[in-house]
């Protein structure tokens, strides 16, 4: 279930310590319950891939975790290198494709919203397509995949801006490219205050 010579999936994660995670919606939670959120979607994102057919590779922020959620059996562990998050996410694509992947698709571990399902649509998307990308509500994106490595791609951007899907699109004029849903990922407060899944955590927010 762990490997799959064709599909490739990056989970780009931080590593989930007090006060270095989720600090914007720490701002209005809290750090211990921010944290407490980010180790609930963590959970979600193992649980939603573990089973999913691709090979599956953790990128940590900072350092390798150990004894985490993560299981070895299921996936492969790595620190992201780079001076940002594009050019930390275009040295796992190129590693990847070195590696003689097909498809590579990258997501991060704070979309409650995302299921397997939408993994192996993407995947399935990629028969047909050289690239597809979910549009996340705050106007970054929570999933990009691709056939095709352009370094351009991540390049240029604002990352953790509204203005990385739109910049991104228009790196792909031209190109072979299938939108998917649009998404919410966890940022602040706002993003879970109405969401049920969320209430146990926020019981005691105002």
């Amino acid at each position: 279930m762990k490997e799959n010579k064709d599909n490739l999936l990056l989970i780009f994660t931080r590593n989930p310590e007090l006060g270095k995670c989720k600090t914007r919606l720490a701002a209005t939670v809290g750090d211990q319950t921010a944290l407490d959120i980010y180790l609930f979607l963590l959970e979600h994102t193992a649980n939603i891939t573990k089973n999913l057919q691709a090979a599956k590779q953790v990128h940590y922020s900072v350092f390798l975790g150990e004894n985490d959620i993560w299981e070895n059996e299921y996936y492969d562990k790595t620190v992201q290198h780079g001076a940002d998050l594009g050019i930390r996410m275009a040295n796992a694509f190129k590693a990847g494709f070195r590696d003689g992947f097909k498809k590579i698709i990258i997501i991060g571990s704070d979309v409650y919203d995302i299921s397997q399902e939408d993994l192996e649509n993407a995947f399935k998307q990629l028969d047909e397509v050289d690239y597809v990308i979910g549009p996340a509500e705050d106007g970054g994106y929570y999933l990009f995949g691709m056939r095709t490595f352009i370094p351009s791609l991540f390049k240029d951007k604002e990352w953790g801006t509204s203005s990385v899907f739109e910049k991104t699109m228009d790196d792909l004029k031209n190109k072979n490219v299938r939108l998917l849903e649009m998404r919410n990922d966890v940022d602040i407060y706002e993003d879970i205050k109405n969401e049920v899944a969320f209430e146990p955590f926020l019981k005691d927010i105002k």
